[in-house]
């Protein structure tokens, strides 16, 4: 388990309570630390594609591209099951507990678009 897996972990034990779902605007409610160490991961992700930017402009290798590319989507991958992975402890079970069993289906819809 990584460090910001461990950090979100006791975030989400911390302060349950982190999505509002009420009428009009859904809204998360990360602690610092969660949010934090997601934006830390994004920012590196930004970096690395301003970096493909950078070889395909300096006509790096194909193959060199390539994998910088495999790199950033393996990165998104991992930013994308860390938000899963809070949005389904936190949002999904607090929306459970409430009976609102709609939300399966909307986690199902998400999942699906996540492994296209």
């Amino acid at each position: 388990m990584s460090e910001e897996s461990i950090l979100l972990e006791q975030a989400i034990e911390q302060n349950p309570g982190f999505c509002s779902h009420g009428e009009g605007e859904r809204k998360s409610h990360h602690s610092d630390k969660a949010k934090s160490g997601l934006l830390n991961r994004l920012n590196r992700i930004e970096g690395q594609v301003r970096g493909i930017k950078g070889m395909i402009e300096k006509d790096i290798y194909c193959d060199d591209v390539l994998n910088q590319i495999a790199s950033v989507q393996a990165s998104l991958n991992g930013v994308g099951k860390l938000l899963l992975e809070y949005h389904m402890k936190s949002c999904v079970m607090e929306r459970i507990q409430e009976g609102d069993t709609e939300v399966l289906t909307e986690l199902m819809t998400t999942i699906n678009k996540l492994m296209k």
